[in-house]
């Protein structure tokens, strides 16, 4: 049977999330509130605004009950603000913005850079072998410290930018916005 992903669908790259999971034999179900984290699998945090984002899982009553799956062992998958609500520090947030620390990175806002600032590059992923994956970067933040327990699977420029911790998957940049499937299907291999 499919693995039920949910997908956070409160703000971002949600249908293009979801096309992705779907080509790859996965099963997608939207999350816009408590009801929906029944039943699924692992959950995709997708790129977006992240203190936009934080502020709806707030007033959806999200934020809770997906901290707590999480802390079960559900696996993740946060890409651009998704890794910056699923990473244990912020820097450049709001003051009182929460994450949920399901992966021990301190990641910095925007770092990469403005909208026009964005920029795609060839991305060395030796787990995903030959050829580089096609890494949209779009406002995009970038990881600072990286805990011992973090797996880094790719850098730009020294900075880590993919990374896994578990059964939670982060990265910078944007695989939803790219044919490349390849890192989706790291994240579903591991379900």
């Amino acid at each position: 049977m499919a693995a039920k992903v949910g997908v956070l669908a409160l703000q971002g790259d949600v249908r293009e999330h979801a096309a992705a999971l779907t080509e790859l034999g996965a099963h997608p179900v939207d999350v816009r509130r408590p009801g929906d984290l029944g039943g699924i699998d692992a959950l995709v945090l997708p790129g977006g605004e992240s203190t936009t984002m934080s502020l709806l899982l707030e007033s959806a009553e999200l934020f809770e009950p997906v901290a707590r799956r999480l802390a079960e062992g559900m696996p993740a998958f946060g890409t651009c603000a998704g890794m910056i609500l699923l990473a244990r520090d912020v820097v450049g947030g709001r003051p009182d913005q929460r994450t949920f620390g399901a992966v021990d990175i301190t990641v910095r806002r925007n770092a990469f850079g403005r909208q026009v600032d964005s920029f795609e590059t060839a991305l060395e992923v030796p787990d995903l072998g030959q050829p580089p994956v096609d890494a949209v970067f779009i406002r995009a933040p970038v990881v600072e410290r990286v805990g011992p327990e973090v797996e880094v699977l790719a850098k730009v420029g020294g900075a880590p930018v993919l990374c896994r911790q578990g059964p939670v998957l982060v990265a910078a940049f944007h695989p939803e916005l790219s044919r490349d499937l390849r890192v989706h299907a790291l994240f579903l291999g591991d379900l």
